[in-house]
């Protein structure tokens, strides 16, 4: 019995770490964190033994049903818990869970967090999010795509776009598992929480404050700020940290429009590091100074609050951390 107790938590482990958000960033790298106890709200009234298996663990029925049988699974209001044990909205489930995993234990450099119903990728700058004129093969989601059909063996596995990161932005991106999560995740997308870390020029005069513009594409397929017409582009801003020549601006977006953080900054007075694009004067990185840092959202499908963090990258850090001497 013993041995069976081990067996069924260590595949529980094992498929956490595949599966589980990084929850502990370390620099440049990601380390997948399971804690000693993992605990989901119920949304709406279902059995027990269903909704462990639309958990983000992409437990198969098996696992789930070898979780139960050793009390691997706890409900707040309810002493033994079976199979059948009918859910109400506002209950807690718990799933004891082992020991910290290693990043060497992800099975893909570049995935998060991976389950049946949503993939979360740290794309590197210079990497298209999805296809160009120019560019077909080397995508963020070609390459995902590549990577599923590999992973389970089927050339039908294809992952769908939810929003995008320009080419020269770094960090968190969030993909579909289907066309209609997709189209849940996108329905509600201004309720998904997302922050980016930027280094600007100079230092903005207020700490903090939202920046309202109506933005326009021209020709040269160059963003604009106008006075009448155009989109809605609000951007919340957080100076975070700043030095002689650069400050480290959070920023958490209201809406997305295309290049909406870049024009905003430039259009403050504080360009991103590296965007000559939107008239900056500087890029000691070779890069643009922009990096995705969080994003947090409900599971399409459990309902679980999801949230996923990714630290400035090494190089753009020291934009920073050499301004202080």
């Amino acid at each position: 019995m013993a041995a069976d107790i081990d067996a069924a938590k260590k595949r529980y482990v094992d498929r956490c770490a595949s599966h589980l958000a990084a929850s502990k960033i370390v620099g440049d790298h990601i380390t997948a964190m399971v804690s000693r106890e993992h605990k989901f709200n119920v949304a709406s009234r279902c059995e027990l033994l269903p909704y462990l298996l639309t958990l983000p663990l992409a437990l198969s029925r098996k696992e789930a049903k070898d979780l139960l049988r050793f009390k691997a699974v706890r409900v707040e209001r309810i002493a033994n818990v079976r199979h059948d044990t009918q859910l109400q909205p506002g209950d807690v489930v718990t799933i004891a869970a082992g020991k910290q995993i290693p990043a060497a234990a992800l099975e893909h450099p570049g995935i998060v967090y991976l389950d049946d119903a949503v993939v979360v990728v740290e794309k590197r700058a210079g990497l298209l999010s999805m296809g160009s004129e120019s560019e077909k093969e080397r995508t963020a989601h070609r390459m995902l795509n590549e990577h599923l059909k590999a992973l389970t063996k089927s050339p039908l596995q294809q992952a769908f776009i939810v929003h995008r990161l320009d080419r020269e932005t770094s960090g968190l991106m969030m993909f579909a598992r289907s066309r209609a999560l997709q189209a849940t995740l996108q329905q509600d997308w201004k309720n998904v929480t997302k922050k980016y870390l930027a280094v600007v020029e100079g230092t903005p005069a207020k700490p903090e404050g939202t920046l309202r513009d109506s933005l326009v594409e021209s020709k040269s397929l160059r963003m604009h700020r106008v006075e009448r017409g155009g989109v809605l582009a609000i951007t919340h801003y957080r100076v975070l940290r700043s030095g002689r020549d650069n400050a480290l601006v959070e920023l958490t977006l209201e809406t997305g429009r295309k290049n909406q953080i870049r024009v905003q900054l430039a259009g403050l007075g504080h360009p991103v590091v590296g965007d000559r694009k939107y008239g900056a004067t500087t890029d000691p990185a070779r890069r643009l100074a922009l990096h995705s840092h969080e994003l947090k959202f409900f599971h399409p499908v459990s309902g679980a609050p999801m949230e996923f963090h990714s630290a400035l990258p090494g190089p753009l850090m020291a934009l920073i951390e050499r301004k202080r001497d």
